[in-house]
């Protein structure tokens, strides 16, 4: 692919959308760490794995999992547990990051973690793995990547852990309970104790066959079921919010097969902005229909979107469009996620003359005619799609490393290129 896309405005009012859309690779990572150490074979049907995916994929096989990619999915031939040694590249997918050195702590060996550059700048709970009883050693010249880890097998009983930075630490200690069958007790702290994405995780950790007690911030996991033969993964619906937004931003139909509500992932929630702001939904046999022909122009958001973060990117694509300004907020993690999304928004839109201000957790946009312009998108596979959108309306637009994109949907750009 070219190093520059250069985005093509798209007709107001203009005929149906419909698109197709990889599978949720934060419920596909989920899965795959469930079945790889399940002890039976399991067909995971999901659809075009990004980079994340083959990262996940490549350490699971490092560890002696054996998977294949066939037409249905992703066969995983369960193991009872992983080499107790092993050298794993995580590349940038957080998932991986997060959730394999918790496992691998509570099942016990000594592993050696590398990762990509964008991955070292992230943060990492090592802590949380030395509370269960594991030793890392960081290899470079900070707290987290790379590091060995050593572990003679964590079984701690309980376990508290805070959620401000992240909670995929707190899912990849949920998923080692229930990967190695142990009972175990989990209290959340912080602000994020009731985010998605720890719903997400009880949800597979059930439909993988370990019963989740909740208490309040509390979770006491049992296991108590096999794990089952065949689990059908959703299509990514962060990856769908983007062409979701056409028919607010376009006046369109937007059809995205196989999203069907409801939905395990938190970014159903922005299908609700659009639909407080004239989107109509509807359920067809293909899958969920946007209904936007009906919408001439549109309010601003004024979102706290603390708990659907991968969106507030889209938001900002949007809001140049909008009536009346936008004010995101409850947004500060995503500083510290693949490139510090609050200063790409602040950047990118001052960039194509939009109005734009941030503080340390929040963004502020007021409507304006977008000028031609590049985008910056520091390597960040959601910079390059959200800011696609304001290309697509605006005309003049060019993304910068559009590649980035394979790390969870390797080809956007092929289907952004079909709408016209």
């Amino acid at each position: 692919m070219m190093n520059v896309y250069r985005v093509k405005k798209l007709a107001i009012n203009g005929p149906p959308i419909a698109v197709s859309v990889p599978a949720s690779k934060s419920i596909l990572a989920r899965a795959l760490l469930l079945a790889a150490f399940s002890g039976r074979d399991c067909l995971l049907r999901a659809d075009g794995a990004g980079d994340d995916t083959r990262d996940m994929l490549s350490c699971l096989r490092a560890l002696g999992v054996g998977w294949a990619l066939t037409e249905g999915g992703i066969r995983v031939f369960g193991s009872h547990a992983p080499k107790k040694t092993a050298s794993l590249d995580v590349g940038s997918a957080g998932t991986a990051a997060r959730f394999l050195p918790a496992v691998l702590a509570f099942y016990g060996g000594e592993y050696r973690f590398t990762c990509s550059p964008q991955m070292q700048r992230r943060p990492m709970a090592l802590d949380a793995l030395r509370a269960c009883g594991a030793t890392v050693e960081c290899l470079g010249e900070r707290e987290g990547f790379p590091f060995l880890l050593r572990s003679d097998g964590a079984n701690p009983s309980a376990l508290s852990l805070g959620t401000d930075t992240s909670t995929q630490f707190a899912s990849g200690i949920m998923l080692a309970s229930a990967a190695t069958r142990k009972k175990f007790c989990l209290r959340l702290t912080g602000e994020r104790t009731d985010s998605s994405y720890i719903r997400m995780t009880c949800a597979l950790i059930r439909a993988f066959g370990t019963e989740i007690d909740e208490a309040g911030d509390t979770f006491s996991l049992s296991p108590c079921r096999p794990a089952p033969e065949e689990y059908t993964v959703e299509p990514d619906l962060s990856g769908a919010c983007y062409f979701y937004a056409l028919s607010l931003l376009l006046g369109r139909k937007v059809l995205v097969r196989g999203v069907r509500l409801p939905s395990l992932q938190g970014d159903a929630a922005f299908l609700k902005l659009l639909e407080a702001r004239g989107v109509l939904f509807r359920e067809t046999g293909e899958g969920l229909v946007a209904d936007g022909t009906n919408v001439t122009a549109f309010d601003g958001f004024t979102e706290n979107m603390r708990d659907l973060s991968d969106q507030a990117l889209t938001v900002a694509a949007l809001a140049p469009f909008a009536r009346t300004p936008s004010r995101i907020t409850g947004i500060s993690h995503i500083r510290r996620q693949e490139c510090d999304r609050i200063a790409a928004i602040e950047q990118n839109l001052t960039a194509l003359g939009v109005p734009c201000t941030a503080d340390g957790e929040s963004v502020t946009v007021s409507p304006a005619p977008v000028k031609g312009g590049r985008v910056n998108t520091f390597g960040d596979h959601r910079v390059a799609m959200a800011f696609t959108l304001t290309g697509l309306r605006a005309g003049g637009v060019e993304i910068e490393n559009p590649a980035c994109t394979a790390k969870t949907f390797p080809h956007f750009f092929e289907t952004v290129d079909a709408l016209s």
